[in-house]
């Protein structure tokens, strides 16, 4: 019972992230997103990820803390895109 409510609380936390990515790919921008925010997220998944292998849990809650993970990787990538995007749209306006 407890991995049960601990992957519901991981799908219920992690449901955000597909929305976030997609939200962060249609602004082009990386205003309002945290870098600091992101790695700390993605520190916390690693944590509990190594506590499952740790102790030799693999169950199908560690599936769920890498699909996570995954989801926050991406936005890390979306993240450093759009802060190349806002630094071409500088260099054009300086111009």
């Amino acid at each position: 019972m407890p991995e049960l409510l601990e992957a519901v609380m991981l799908i219920c936390f992690g449901f955000s992230w597909p929305l976030n990515v997609y939200r962060n790919i249609k602004s082009h921008t990386a205003k309002g997103m945290s870098i600091a925010f992101i790695l700390l997220i993605m520190v916390g998944y690693l944590a509990g990820i190594t506590a499952k292998i740790v102790c030799n849990n693999f169950s199908y809650v560690l599936a769920v803390y890498f699909i996570n993970l995954a989801f926050v990787s991406v936005n890390l990538l979306v993240y450093f895109h759009n802060r190349k995007l806002d630094r071409q749209k500088r260099c054009e306006m300086a111009a």
